[in-house]
Parts: C-alpha cells; sequence; structure tokens
C-alpha cells in the first residue's frame, strides 16, 4: 500500500493557508478543499474570497464551499472523493460525526494551544490574556466533541513578553505547518502515537467579544497590558476620554511600581486618572499599579505614538479615563469561530 495519503484539506483563514502551503509542497495527494462560503469584508461589504479559497484557486484544486456539512447531499458529495484522511485547520464549520467516519483515517485537526488547554475558538488571546508562558500546536484526532479527541503531537511554543495576538498568530501558523507535515508521516507509516486528553487540565477559550475590549481600570496594570497584546489587532482595547471620545490602545505598558491604588509613591489615585504625560507615553493609574499608553488611536484617525497624540490632544495630569464606551456597538459583534487571529 502507499504511504502517499489522499487528503482533503478543510480551512478558511491565514492560519489553515500556512498549512495548506506546506501541504502543496509535501508528496502527498489533495484531492480537494473545503472552505467557508464568502464574507461580506471592507466598507463596501463585499464578498471576499478567504486566504484557503484564494490559494486553492491557484494552485487550481477542486473547491467546495458549502455553509453546512449536515446535508445528505454534502456528505455524500465528500464520501465519492474517497479520500485516506481529512485535515482541518481553522475551518469554522461544525464537522457531524458521520463526516468524522468518512475518510478512511478520519479527520485530525491543527489547534493552536497545548491541548487540553484552551479547548475554543480563541485560544491565543486566551492564553496572552491569562499570562500563560507557553503556548503550542497540538494535532488531534477529531471526535465528536469540541477538541477533545486524542492527542498525535504536540509542540510547544513561547509566548513571549511582548507577544501580541497577531505576533504569536503568525509563529503558530508557521509552527503548525511544520508540526502537521511531520505528523502526516507517521500517519502515512502506521507509526503515531495516540495518546488521550486528560480531561482534569482542560479549559475553555470562549469566542472574543467587542465588550471585551473596553478597558477595566480598576483591575491591575498587567492585566490590562495582556488586554491590549490579546486584542490586537482585533478588536483592540480602548478606552474613552473626557469628551466621550474613544481612544484604541494599540500599545501599552505594565510599569515595575504596583501596589493598590498607589502610582509612583503618590497618594491614593482612582483608577483611570492620567497622571504623567510625556514623550515615553501616557501613564495612568489602575487598580495596582501604573499603565503607560504607548501606541494609540483617536477616533476616525490613524494609529500613533502616545507623544504625537499629545501634541494634537490636551490631556493631562488628572484628566479621567472613563468607561462609559458605546456598549451597543461593543454587543454588536464577536469574532467569528475562526479569523486571525484565534485559532482551532
Amino acid at each position: 500500500m502507499s504511504d502517499v495519503l489522499k487528503i482533503i484539506f478543510a480551512g478558511t483563514p491565514e492560519f489553515a493557508a500556512a498549512a495548506l502551503q506546506a501541504l502543496l509542497q509535501s508528496r502527498h495527494q489533495i484531492c480537494a478543499i473545503y472552505t467557508q462560503p464568502d464574507r461580506p469584508a471592507g466598507r463596501g461589504r463585499k464578498l471576499t474570497p478567504g486566504p484557503v479559497k484564494r490559494l486553492a484557486l491557484e494552485a487550481q484544486l477542486p473547491l467546495y464551499q458549502p455553509a453546512t456539512l449536515k446535508n445528505p447531499r454534502q456528505q455524500e458529495q465528500l464520501h465519492n472523493l474517497d479520500a485516506d484522511l481529512m485535515v482541518v485547520v481553522a475551518y469554522g464549520l461544525i464537522l457531524p460525526a458521520r463526516v468524522l467516519t468518512i475518510p478512511r483515517l478520519g479527520c485530525v485537526n491543527v489547534h493552536a494551544s497545548l491541548l487540553p488547554r484552551w479547548r475554543g475558538a480563541a485560544p491565543i488571546q486566551r492564553a496572552i490574556l491569562a499570562g500563560d508562558a507557553q503556548t503550542g500546536i497540538t494535532i488531534m484526532q477529531m471526535d465528536k466533541g469540541l477538541d477533545t479527541g486524542d492527542i498525535l503531537h504536540r509542540e510547544p511554543c513561547e509566548i513571549k513578553a511582548d507577544d501580541t495576538a497577531a505576533s504569536l498568530h503568525d509563529r503558530l501558523a508557521r509552527l503548525g505547518a511544520a508540526v502537521l507535515l511531520s505528523t502526516l508521516e507517521q500517519i502515512a507509516t502506521n507509526t503515531v502515537t495516540r495518546i488521550r486528553q486528560d480531561e482534569r487540565l482542560a479549559c475553555y477559550a470562549t469566542k472574543i467579544s467587542k465588550m471585551e475590549a473596553l478597558i477595566d481600570w480598576t483591575r491591575s496594570a498587567v492585566m490590562i497590558e495582556r488586554a491590549v497584546r490579546a486584542f490586537n489587532p482585533w478588536p483592540v482595547a480602548y478606552t474613552t476620554l473626557k469628551t466621550g471620545a474613544r481612544l484604541r490602545v494599540w500599545q501599552a505598558e505594565a510599569m515595575t511600581v504596583s501596589g493598590t491604588g498607589q502610582t509612583g509613591g503618590l497618594a491614593e489615585t482612582a483608577p483611570g486618572t492620567v497622571i504623567a504625560v510625556g514623550r515615553q507615553g501616557i501613564d495612568v493609574a489602575t487598580g495596582e499599579g501604573t499603565l503607560r499608553l504607548k501606541y494609540v488611536q483617536p477616533a476616525g484617525g490613524r494609529s500613533m505614538p502616545a507623544n504625537d497624540f499629545l501634541n494634537a490632544h490636551p490631556v493631562k495630569n488628572g484628566d479621567l479615563f472613563g468607561q462609559q464606551g458605546n456598549q451597543a456597538e461593543a454587543n454588536q459583534d464577536v469574532s467569528p469561530a475562526y479569523s486571525k487571529p484565534a485559532a482551532t
């Protein structure tokens, strides 16, 4: 029997495209691509193909974009492909139990965490928010549960102190592509080892919502800095000025001085109070410690160093950043099952 695998690839965003690109350069045969239907994007809300679809069209691969795989006709179509394996990377659609059994060797998934930690839709952001020192890639044999299948391979990846969701996403995408290829070689030669997940260690990475991006100044500077990094590039952490105008925060730093209600030896200061402005940024009191805003974006403007923002906006010591953001707008959107930088 040949050890060249006939593979169906299912994925949609950039994270998946990195894995597909690696597969295209491997010895295995891709017999079909499954990806989500085109979605509206940009100011004009024009239907736009995802990165996997663009790559599939470029490679002239058979392409399918069903809205669901629950339809028996779709399942029959998939069955007729007679594949050895289905590789699922950030597809964004639920695979029914029937689909999981159609390929000869079932379905494997590339997940951006060290399972069983951070099952679900937003493992990259949740790992940063939690202050995890490392995350990684898990290649998993899919079952009917949510990221509960047997582990075929796990590869750790350090979370750096300055990592954003974007930078960590890109590093994990490259790692995921490499680990997928090595695991496929083990599957093809029947040398792969399956390890059952320890349910006692499981935790769930819920979707990211816009509402979470509103900065709560009563939290510690360390926790707010993590949120700024986790929500870059989406939905982007924000606060409001005394005028009520929104200010997005793209980069911030928790200062070394800490202590509840204390900021650099000053008397107790209300969280959200500006305590210093200057070339280094805007220092703001938090529930514990001081947060320095280093890169910001005013409403309707471009992102810029905080010093440039200060040149055009009269922020001074004693001003209070509020939490009266537009909650209606914050609630109107949550991250899709997978879009950069989420990964599942």
